[in-house]
Protein backbone atom coordinates (compact mmCIF):
# COMPACT_ATOMS: atom_id res chain seq x y z
CA UNK A 1 0.00 0.00 0.00
CA UNK A 2 1.63 3.56 -0.76
CA UNK A 3 -0.07 4.83 2.21
CA UNK A 4 1.97 2.51 4.36
CA UNK A 5 5.17 5.22 4.48
CA UNK A 6 2.96 8.42 5.54
CA UNK A 7 3.11 7.70 9.61
CA UNK A 8 7.13 8.27 8.70
CA UNK A 9 7.02 10.44 6.78
CA UNK A 10 4.93 12.50 9.17
CA UNK A 11 8.08 13.01 11.58
CA UNK A 12 9.30 15.91 10.22
CA UNK A 13 11.81 16.40 12.67
CA UNK A 14 13.65 13.37 11.20
CA UNK A 15 14.31 15.68 8.59
CA UNK A 16 15.56 19.13 10.78
CA UNK A 17 17.81 15.90 12.24
CA UNK A 18 19.83 16.18 9.09
CA UNK A 19 21.38 19.62 10.11
CA UNK A 20 24.48 20.59 8.31
CA UNK A 21 25.19 17.45 7.15
CA UNK A 22 22.43 16.84 4.96
CA UNK A 23 21.51 18.69 1.71
CA UNK A 24 18.08 20.06 2.40
CA UNK A 25 17.26 19.52 -1.67
CA UNK A 26 19.39 16.31 -2.93
CA UNK A 27 17.91 16.11 -6.69
CA UNK A 28 21.02 16.38 -8.39
CA UNK A 29 19.18 17.90 -11.33
CA UNK A 30 16.23 18.94 -12.64
CA UNK A 31 16.30 15.35 -14.41
CA UNK A 32 13.26 12.42 -14.09
CA UNK A 33 11.60 10.13 -15.65
CA UNK A 34 9.15 11.30 -17.85
CA UNK A 35 5.37 9.80 -16.97
CA UNK A 36 1.63 10.74 -17.27
CA UNK A 37 0.44 9.99 -13.88
CA UNK A 38 1.72 8.30 -10.34
CA UNK A 39 2.87 6.37 -9.23
CA UNK A 40 4.87 5.25 -11.75
CA UNK A 41 6.54 1.79 -12.19
CA UNK A 42 10.10 1.59 -13.25
CA UNK A 43 11.49 -1.63 -14.31
CA UNK A 44 14.84 -2.84 -13.47
CA UNK A 45 16.49 -5.01 -15.76
CA UNK A 46 18.12 -8.34 -13.74
CA UNK A 47 21.48 -9.15 -15.34
CA UNK A 48 23.27 -10.29 -11.69
CA UNK A 49 24.62 -13.25 -10.42
CA UNK A 50 22.45 -15.30 -7.68
CA UNK A 51 24.77 -14.14 -4.97
CA UNK A 52 23.71 -10.70 -5.39
CA UNK A 53 20.05 -11.38 -6.58
CA UNK A 54 19.31 -10.28 -2.86
CA UNK A 55 20.50 -7.03 -2.76
CA UNK A 56 18.27 -6.29 -5.94
CA UNK A 57 15.40 -7.99 -3.89
CA UNK A 58 15.74 -6.08 -0.94
CA UNK A 59 16.25 -2.34 -2.85
CA UNK A 60 13.61 -2.91 -5.43
CA UNK A 61 11.56 -3.79 -2.19
CA UNK A 62 12.54 0.07 0.00
CA UNK A 63 12.45 2.41 -3.00
CA UNK A 64 9.06 0.87 -3.80
CA UNK A 65 7.93 2.52 -0.67
CA UNK A 66 7.71 4.78 -1.86
CA UNK A 67 4.20 6.97 -2.59
CA UNK A 68 5.39 8.29 -6.29
CA UNK A 69 7.00 5.22 -7.50
CA UNK A 70 6.98 1.02 -7.73
CA UNK A 71 10.17 -0.71 -8.92
CA UNK A 72 9.56 -3.96 -10.62
CA UNK A 73 12.18 -6.63 -11.56
CA UNK A 74 12.20 -8.42 -14.77
CA UNK A 75 14.58 -10.84 -16.70
CA UNK A 76 17.26 -9.39 -18.89
CA UNK A 77 19.78 -11.37 -20.55
CA UNK A 78 22.62 -8.69 -20.80
CA UNK A 79 25.84 -9.52 -20.76
CA UNK A 80 26.95 -7.93 -17.29
CA UNK A 81 30.39 -7.12 -18.51
CA UNK A 82 29.38 -4.70 -20.92
CA UNK A 83 25.60 -4.16 -19.28
CA UNK A 84 24.19 -2.08 -22.51
CA UNK A 85 21.02 0.10 -21.68
CA UNK A 86 17.45 -0.63 -22.63
CA UNK A 87 15.47 2.32 -23.43
CA UNK A 88 12.56 3.29 -20.74
CA UNK A 89 14.36 1.20 -17.77
CA UNK A 90 17.28 0.49 -16.00
CA UNK A 91 19.64 -2.57 -16.31
CA UNK A 92 21.36 -4.06 -13.33
CA UNK A 93 24.72 -5.43 -13.37
CA UNK A 94 27.73 -7.39 -11.73
CA UNK A 95 31.34 -8.52 -13.09
CA UNK A 96 34.50 -8.19 -11.90
CA UNK A 97 35.35 -5.27 -14.10
CA UNK A 98 39.17 -4.74 -12.98
CA UNK A 99 41.00 -2.53 -10.07
CA UNK A 100 39.81 0.41 -12.09
CA UNK A 101 39.47 2.34 -8.65
CA UNK A 102 35.18 1.98 -8.46
CA UNK A 103 33.29 0.43 -6.64
CA UNK A 104 30.07 1.15 -7.87
CA UNK A 105 28.46 3.28 -10.66
CA UNK A 106 25.15 4.72 -12.41
CA UNK A 107 24.85 6.00 -15.56
CA UNK A 108 22.17 7.68 -16.62
CA UNK A 109 20.72 8.61 -20.22
CA UNK A 110 19.39 12.00 -20.76
CA UNK A 111 17.25 13.60 -23.46
CA UNK A 112 16.29 17.71 -21.86
CA UNK A 113 14.91 17.12 -18.59
CA UNK A 114 14.00 13.23 -18.93
CA UNK A 115 15.83 10.48 -17.79
CA UNK A 116 15.51 7.50 -20.98
CA UNK A 117 17.75 4.71 -19.61
CA UNK A 118 19.76 3.95 -16.84
CA UNK A 119 22.31 1.59 -16.10
CA UNK A 120 24.15 0.27 -12.49
CA UNK A 121 27.43 -1.69 -12.41
CA UNK A 122 28.60 -3.14 -9.20
CA UNK A 123 32.30 -4.20 -9.44
CA UNK A 124 33.15 -7.58 -7.69
CA UNK A 125 36.98 -7.32 -8.61
CA UNK A 126 36.48 -5.05 -5.36
CA UNK A 127 33.37 -6.88 -3.73
CA UNK A 128 35.37 -10.53 -3.41
CA UNK A 129 37.66 -8.34 -1.31
CA UNK A 130 37.33 -8.32 2.82
CA UNK A 131 36.26 -5.08 3.13
CA UNK A 132 33.52 -4.54 0.66
CA UNK A 133 32.39 -8.56 0.92
CA UNK A 134 29.79 -7.78 3.39
CA UNK A 135 25.70 -7.32 3.43
CA UNK A 136 26.40 -3.98 4.84
CA UNK A 137 28.37 -2.44 1.94
CA UNK A 138 26.41 -4.60 -0.76
CA UNK A 139 23.13 -3.05 0.46
CA UNK A 140 24.83 0.17 0.64
CA UNK A 141 25.92 0.80 -2.68
CA UNK A 142 23.09 -1.27 -4.63
CA UNK A 143 20.50 0.99 -2.85
CA UNK A 144 22.59 4.25 -3.93
CA UNK A 145 23.39 3.38 -7.50
CA UNK A 146 19.74 2.22 -7.70
CA UNK A 147 18.50 5.67 -6.12
CA UNK A 148 20.79 7.59 -8.33
CA UNK A 149 18.68 6.52 -11.41
CA UNK A 150 15.68 7.68 -10.00
CA UNK A 151 17.05 11.13 -9.99
CA UNK A 152 18.59 11.27 -6.28
CA UNK A 153 21.93 12.48 -5.30
CA UNK A 154 23.68 12.08 -2.06
CA UNK A 155 22.62 13.72 0.94
CA UNK A 156 25.98 13.89 2.64
CA UNK A 157 29.28 13.03 0.92
CA UNK A 158 31.79 12.87 4.19
CA UNK A 159 32.92 9.67 4.85
CA UNK A 160 33.68 10.46 8.78
CA UNK A 161 29.97 12.40 9.37
CA UNK A 162 27.69 10.65 11.32
CA UNK A 163 25.99 8.52 9.60
CA UNK A 164 22.17 9.66 8.27
CA UNK A 165 20.88 5.97 7.96
CA UNK A 166 20.13 6.15 4.85
CA UNK A 167 22.12 4.49 1.79
CA UNK A 168 22.29 8.26 -0.20
CA UNK A 169 25.09 8.55 2.72
CA UNK A 170 28.29 8.41 1.80
CA UNK A 171 29.88 6.38 5.07
CA UNK A 172 33.41 4.46 6.37
CA UNK A 173 31.01 1.95 8.65
CA UNK A 174 27.63 0.87 6.30
CA UNK A 175 25.45 -0.57 9.32
CA UNK A 176 23.23 2.09 9.70
CA UNK A 177 23.11 3.46 5.86
CA UNK A 178 21.65 0.30 3.95
CA UNK A 179 18.09 1.78 2.78
CA UNK A 180 16.25 5.05 2.09
CA UNK A 181 15.61 6.99 4.44
CA UNK A 182 12.10 9.44 5.21
CA UNK A 183 13.85 12.36 3.75
CA UNK A 184 14.83 10.43 0.52
CA UNK A 185 11.20 9.21 -0.33
CA UNK A 186 9.43 12.92 0.72
CA UNK A 187 12.78 14.30 -2.16
CA UNK A 188 11.19 11.59 -4.50
CA UNK A 189 7.45 13.39 -4.06
CA UNK A 190 9.07 16.88 -4.80
CA UNK A 191 11.00 15.54 -8.10
CA UNK A 192 7.97 13.33 -8.93
CA UNK A 193 5.33 16.26 -8.23
CA UNK A 194 4.56 17.24 -11.68
CA UNK A 195 3.23 15.25 -14.51
CA UNK A 196 4.30 15.06 -18.39
CA UNK A 197 2.13 14.99 -20.99
CA UNK A 198 4.56 11.94 -22.01
CA UNK A 199 6.23 8.95 -21.12
CA UNK A 200 9.97 7.76 -21.17
CA UNK A 201 8.98 4.69 -19.53
CA UNK A 202 9.03 2.89 -22.48
CA UNK A 203 11.41 1.07 -24.93
CA UNK A 204 9.36 3.00 -28.04
CA UNK A 205 8.59 6.19 -26.30
CA UNK A 206 12.66 6.57 -25.40
CA UNK A 207 14.10 4.38 -28.31
CA UNK A 208 16.40 7.47 -29.45
CA UNK A 209 18.09 7.51 -25.96
CA UNK A 210 21.23 4.94 -27.42
CA UNK A 211 24.21 6.75 -26.97
CA UNK A 212 26.12 6.73 -30.19
CA UNK A 213 29.49 5.39 -28.12
CA UNK A 214 30.38 3.95 -25.97
CA UNK A 215 30.80 4.77 -22.10
CA UNK A 216 31.89 1.98 -20.57
CA UNK A 217 35.42 2.94 -19.62
CA UNK A 218 36.50 5.51 -17.44
CA UNK A 219 38.16 7.49 -20.15
CA UNK A 220 34.78 7.43 -22.04
CA UNK A 221 32.82 9.03 -19.12
CA UNK A 222 33.12 12.39 -20.49
CA UNK A 223 34.62 15.54 -18.18
CA UNK A 224 34.27 15.17 -14.02
CA UNK A 225 31.86 18.05 -13.01
CA UNK A 226 32.34 17.39 -9.61
CA UNK A 227 33.56 15.12 -7.07
CA UNK A 228 33.61 15.09 -2.94
CA UNK A 229 35.91 16.88 -1.01
CA UNK A 230 37.55 13.41 -0.04
CA UNK A 231 37.53 12.68 -4.05
CA UNK A 232 34.98 9.00 -2.87
CA UNK A 233 32.36 10.50 -5.14
CA UNK A 234 32.45 11.91 -8.31
CA UNK A 235 29.87 12.98 -11.33
CA UNK A 236 31.13 12.93 -14.99
CA UNK A 237 29.42 14.00 -17.87
CA UNK A 238 29.42 13.03 -21.54
CA UNK A 239 27.02 15.35 -24.06
CA UNK A 240 26.87 13.51 -27.29
CA UNK A 241 24.87 16.93 -28.81
CA UNK A 242 21.09 16.78 -27.70
CA UNK A 243 21.53 13.71 -25.31
CA UNK A 244 23.76 13.79 -22.30
CA UNK A 245 25.26 10.77 -20.44
CA UNK A 246 25.91 11.09 -16.44
CA UNK A 247 27.61 8.64 -14.70
CA UNK A 248 27.59 8.29 -10.73
CA UNK A 249 30.95 6.84 -9.48
CA UNK A 250 31.34 5.17 -5.50
CA UNK A 251 35.03 5.01 -5.96
CA UNK A 252 36.74 1.81 -3.69
CA UNK A 253 39.53 2.27 -0.41
CA UNK A 254 41.45 -0.87 0.08
CA UNK A 255 43.14 -1.55 3.31
CA UNK A 256 43.07 1.99 3.91
CA UNK A 257 44.37 3.47 0.65
CA UNK A 258 42.09 5.05 -1.74
CA UNK A 259 42.28 3.03 -5.28
CA UNK A 260 41.38 5.30 -7.54
CA UNK A 261 43.03 5.38 -10.41
CA UNK A 262 42.56 7.81 -13.49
Amino acid sequence: MKTALRVGLLVAAGVLFFGSFAEADHAWAPYHWARTANPFTIQLGDNLTSAWDPYLVTAASDWSISSVLDVTIVASGKNPKTCRPTAGRGEVCNAKYGSNGWLGIAQIWIMGDHITQGVVKLNDTYFTRATYNTAAWKNLVMCQEVGHVFGLDHQDENMTNPNLDTCMDYTNNPESNQHPNAHDYEMLETIYAHLDPTTTLSQSAAAKAQAPESVDEVREWGREIRRSADGRASLFERDFGGQKVFTHVFWAEEDGRFTRER
